[in-house]
């Protein structure tokens, strides 16, 4: 597959965002980046959400991850469906009952100004590491299969594609994004149906005959009933459910969209069309990389979980047409998570950090701030990229998914304790809470986690690890966003205080 060919289409499709923003940015304004005026179409919305939940790593993971977790993830994604619920039904009519711009809003609400920054501050963090890696996944695919080959180094692909980013999203913001995600969903969903239908083809099978080999090989076991083990379905679907709840309605990204929408009953269709498109959608990932792994087995292809499906499909016994497919659903599945983390961390730093909707400045200066802080994520996100890029390890991708844990866990608690309880805080101490609850949880993961034993204090020697003296073998898996939760709450409520009666009143009206 020539490089040069690839290369010419990233550029062509890059140009065609461009020319949707230009398009749609026309006339905005600091309400049309923030919440896109409040008038955004639910059903365009919806379907551009599917490509932000996915992005490059699912493209690439999920499939990959089937050769040794079979279909076990789908155990998740049934987790993800219950979790939607909750959003659609609990915390959306939360924040339109509230009006809210930023969801973290609430927590200044009900707690006051340190809570309000806490939930800002864990938001920034968890999605300027998380979209980052993301980032540094798809860009060294690309780089491994078109730039290098064209002499074109890391850091200025990284550059140069940063730039592009920012070009497509420094007007419009959120505007724009409902546009832009919804043809780069368009793009991933055809992208993965026709690799589907080529690489079935080309086995010489159909579908119902490639689900058959599948299933003999036992690929397509979705339950695992073995308790102790960290993907357990129980585990996956609770910890899936909670990982929805905070990943998705807790999420100023993704909420920023959602409440863009006309109104409460748009945005709850929403979310509940696109769950259930979603579950579909992972479906196929799964029957992707089952039949991934039977062509690699009948063509001896030996390469890392997360290199099979661009070493299948960039090779030299596919035509053309299908590494340019591959590429460009690539590509659409890596952009929605990106422009929008960027887009939603700037309105998360200007709205929640700098205040900027509290200000006396005019449009104008409010503008010149936005695009300030616009550029310095940027250039923030170029860094760590190239931070990935020096640690050269492709496994951080596991590490990026547990330090999603780690840093939604004090979401969860901080709204949780706020809808659940009419308790005020004592404010000095909120902060310090979110920070011990996530460390505490950080240091029971490596209690129960043996393979860092094994890497960290050489227990090669024939010592078992501490876990299986203290949980008899139990290890965490997909929960522990849920034991953070938990553990924040527990400290919320030891600095909280029973409020007066009149404050009972004014929580109950705030929460519902």
């Amino acid at each position: 597959m020539s490089p040069t060919l690839l290369f010419v289409f990233v550029i062509s499709y890059f140009l065609l965002l461009l020319a949707v923003a230009w398009v749609t940015g026309r006339n905005s304004n600091n309400a049309s980046f923030f919440i896109g005026n409040k008038n955004s179409n639910w059903m365009l919305v919806a379907f551009g959400m599917i490509g932000t939940s996915l992005s490059g790593v699912t493209f690439i993971s999920v499939p990959g991850a089937v050769g040794v977790g079979n279909f076990y993830y789908f155990q998740l994604v049934l987790g993800y469906l219950l979790g939607y619920m909750v959003i659609a039904f609990v915390l959306i009519p939360l924040y339109y009952k509230l009006n809210l711009t930023s969801i973290y809003t609430y927590l200044e609400k009900r707690f006051g100004v340190n809570a309000h920054k806490a939930g800002a501050f864990f938001f920034i963090l968890s999605r300027l590491v998380g979209a980052t890696a993301r980032l540094y996944l798809v860009i060294s695919v690309l780089q491994a299969f078109i730039f290098d080959k064209l002499n074109i180094p890391f850091e200025l692909t990284s550059f140069v594609i940063l730039i592009l980013i920012l070009l497509y999203t420094f007007e419009g913001g959120v505007k724009t994004i409902i546009y832009t995600d919804t043809l780069q969903t368009t793009g991933m969903l055809c992208g993965l149906v026709i690799c589907i239908i080529v690489i079935v083809n080309s086995m010489g099978l159909d579908f119902v005959g490639a689900l058959n080999l599948m299933n003999e090989k036992g690929f397509t076991k979705i339950f695992n009933t073995d308790i102790k083990s960290g993907t357990y379905f129980l585990k996956h679907i609770v910890g899936g459910m909670f990982i929805a709840i905070a990943m998705t309605g807790l999420d100023q990204e993704m909420m920023q969209k959602n409440i863009s929408v006309k109104n409460i009953k748009d945005s709850q269709k929403n979310i509940v069309s696109f769950s259930l498109v979603l579950v579909i959608v992972n479906l196929l990932f799964l029957f992707l990389g089952g039949i991934l792994y039977l062509y690699a087995n009948a063509n001896s292809i030996s390469v890392p979980p997360d290199d099979l499906f661009p070493t299948i499909a960039l090779s030299d016994k596919f035509s053309g047409a299908i590494g340019i497919i591959f590429i460009i659903a690539l590509i659409s599945a890596l952009f929605p998570s990106v422009d929008g983390a960027i887009t939603s961390i700037t309105s998360c730093f200007c709205l929640d950090i700098l205040g900027i909707n509290n200000s006396d400045d005019d449009e104008k200066k409010k503008r010149r701030t936005r695009l300030k802080v616009h550029f310095s994520f940027a250039a923030i996100f170029f860094m760590m990229v190239l931070i990935f890029k020096a640690i050269n390890d492709k496994l951080i991708i596991d590490f990026i998914l547990k330090f999603a844990s780690i840093t939604y866990g004090p979401l969860l608690g901080l709204f949780s304790f706020g809808i659940l309880t009419n308790r005020k805080l004592k404010e000095k101490f909120i902060l310090l809470v979110c920070v011990i609850a996530p460390v505490l949880v950080l240091g029971l993961d490596l209690i129960c986690s043996p393979e860092w034993y094994e890497k960290k204090l050489h227990i090669s020697l024939g010592l078992k690890p501490m876990s299986d003296f203290i949980f008899s073998g139990y290890k965490i898996g997909n929960e522990l966003i849920l034991i953070n939760g938990i553990f924040t709450f527990m400290g919320l409520y030891f600095i909280s205080l029973k409020p007066s009666n009149d404050l009972k009143v004014e929580n109950k009206l705030q929460t519902f």
